[in-house]
């Protein structure tokens, strides 16, 4: 795995990691070591990357230690790092060959830590797995860890004349998953056992090891001084919260794919989602959204300013500009969208016109209504339960919706609702671009689209504390813009206290206009056209309508605009649908007949009218 690369005097200097420096401070004083944390990762030594053991080896090795043997219970005892001239001396201390059971271990232990004519370390790897799953240990396990503990205490620093100016231990090394696996006795009675957590690579890392990975991208080779720096910080950037073996992939990845250094986005976004190609970048989207203004006008009616304002957001993402006035876009959402406004003014329309002019279906959303999220443990929900709870298996809906589909609208409905707390999940999606599910596992969205709706700033808490309107149909559209806009943040800031949240979402809140009347005619209209549609479609019957009568139904279903559309909606269910169901379904009426409505009024039982 090693990666060859050309290095200065300063960055090998910087090459010196901390863990690494840890251990050699404190092998004249710590007898043991329990490394945890990112003990998987690859590390930069000696201009190139390698494996934790590697790593460890070659400080040791300066440090002149003369061996270095591995145990794990699947391979037994190896002894891949050893100066060649001690070989025989070393089988003989560690008794010979690999086979080396569980029971065998604490003297092999013995053996390493007492020994004063050699310096060498023992490394046991996956200790974590000494012990099933949390149950009691096996006989051998606790003679090992009791034996361990002994050693630790009882072993002396050996000193090596003309090589060291004190004397360094010979030292056991336990790679752990997490410092809690191994029994914590053993840590935390005995003083000369270390524990260290290896910390997952900073920028500083991460720009390193970019630096060492430029060849592997198409024009690497020949980048210029400023093209090598300029590369070697947006691909340290991209990859934040992943670690050096990751790195490592996305430029073995770019290598197969023949990825040029410019398009090193491409290359992180195919290893974090697992798409090579982005529809972002596909020519044919342009176009959809250039012509998507006006047929998402004729389904969202009278929010033509919110309309422009998501479109240019989204044209933003299309382009690749989210965050372009930071140094690099990271792995943000491509975009992010706050829908605000009255109750059935088409938030949610807006939404599903959008999901169709990327891809085709307005059903391809994935939509989360926040009023199930009330609570704060509802949280396993989204994420999934944490390990050993009930429904950890399962995992977290919106991390699972998200893998299986990383180019998505998500769409959070009535995001006021929700627990603060679930709220605080939203600062690293919106910040970074990911989420840690209940398992474990990195979720990206940094190829999503995220839209949250709110009724948020129609009404308000007056002084007295009753609920008052802050905004009402009539005011102009300023006013409703900015008292709402307002209201949001006097939530976020002061009811919440999370203005970081809403600093996330900058000014991408989009102000929906309530309802006007004129607006109301056209909702009216249309609706009305789907119920004769709905009828010829599935029973073959024709309706006809005199314009008069269309016209006295259509006054009475907009009387009321203060729920919106879909109050509209819900009047011509009422007045309309139920009674021409009802004459429907009296009627034997067989399909391709044409009918006429030829009244329509409202009785003491309801409303009816007449088919002809």
């Amino acid at each position: 795995m090693t990666v060859p690369a050309q290095a200065s005097a300063s960055l090998q200097e910087k090459q010196k990691h901390f863990w690494h420096d840890e251990i050699l401070r404190l092998l004249p004083i710590r007898s043991q070591f329990v490394l945890s944390g990112n003990i998987r990762d690859i590390f930069i030594v000696n201009n190139g990357l390698v494996p934790a053991l590697d790593a460890l080896w070659a400080r040791l090795k300066e440090r002149g230690y003369k061996f270095m043997a591995v145990y794990d219970r699947s391979d037994g005892l190896s002894l891949s790092y050893v100066d060649s001239q001690f070989r025989a001396q070393v089988d003989a201390l560690l008794g010979g060959g690999k086979d080396v059971s569980l029971d065998r271990l604490p003297q092999i232990i013995r053996n390493v830590a007492t020994s004063r004519e050699l310096r060498g370390a023992l490394v046991i790897d996956y200790a974590s797995r000494l012990m099933q799953n949390g149950e009691p240990y096996s006989e051998h396990a606790a003679n090992l860890f009791v034996s361990s503990e002994k050693y630790a205490n009882t072993a002396a620093a050996i000193f090596v004349k003309d090589v060291d100016a004190v004397p360094l231990y010979n030292p056991v090394i336990w790679l752990v998953n997490r410092d809690n696996d191994l029994p914590s006795w053993l840590t935390l009675d005995s003083e000369l056992i270390a524990s260290i957590i290896i910390p997952r690579p900073d920028f500083q890392d991460r720009e390193q090891a970019a630096s060492q990975l430029l060849g592997q991208f198409e024009g690497g080779a020949s980048a210029t001084p400023a093209e090598k720096s300029r590369f070697a910080s947006e691909f340290a950037t991209l990859t934040e919260g992943l670690t050096l073996r990751g790195m490592f992939s996305v430029a073995m990845l770019a290598k197969k794919e023949k990825i040029f250094l410019t398009d090193v986005d491409d290359a992180v976004r195919n290893y974090k989602v697992g798409i090579s190609e982005s529809p972002w970048k596909k020519p044919y989207l342009r176009d959809k959204v250039r012509e998507a203004g006006a047929s998402i006008c004729k389904r969202v009616k009278g929010q033509e300013r919110a309309v422009t304002k998501s479109l240019d957001i989204l044209i933003r993402s299309i382009m690749g500009m989210t965050g372009a006035q930071s140094r690099t876009a990271g792995g943000k959402p491509r975009g992010v969208l706050f829908f605000a406004g009255p109750t059935g003014v088409g938030k949610t329309e807006l939404a599903k016109s959008i999901t169709e002019t990327l891809f085709g279906d307005d059903r391809a959303y994935i939509r989360f209504d926040m009023s199930e999220f009330s609570q704060e443990h509802s949280d396993a929900r989204l994420l999934g339960a944490p390990p050993g709870y009930v429904g950890y298996e399962a995992g977290g809906e919106l991390t699972k919706a998200v893998r299986s589909r990383p180019f998505s609208v998500l769409l959070f409905d009535e995001i006021e609702k929700a627990h603060p707390r679930i709220l605080d999940k939203f600062l690293q999606i919106l910040e970074d671009g990911r989420l840690t599910d209940g398992q474990g596992q990195t979720v990206y969205f940094s190829e999503s689209v995220i839209i949250f709706t709110s009724n948020l700033g129609i009404y308000i808490n007056a002084p007295d504390g009753s609920r008052v309107q802050n905004v009402k149909p009539g005011d102009p559209y300023e006013t409703v813009e900015k008292n709402v806009n307002d209201a949001i943040g006097h939530h976020f800031k002061f009811v919440l206290n999370r203005p970081e949240i809403l600093n996330r979402i900058g000014d991408n809140v989009v102000v929906f206009n309530f309802i006007t009347p004129d607006v109301s005619q056209k909702i009216f209209d249309g609706m009305f056209d789907n119920v004769l549609a709905r009828v010829k479609e599935e029973h073959g019957i024709t309706l006809q309508i005199d314009e008069d009568l269309r016209s006295k139904i259509r006054s009475t279903a907009t009387a009321d605009l203060s729920n919106g559309g879909r109050g509209i909606g819900n009047r011509i269910e009422s007045l309309f649908v139920e009674p021409l169901a009802r004459a429907l379904f009296e009627r034997n009426i067989t399909s391709g007949t044409n009918l006429i409505i030829s009244d329509w009024a409202e009785t003491p039982a309801g409303y009816k009218l007449v088919l002809t």
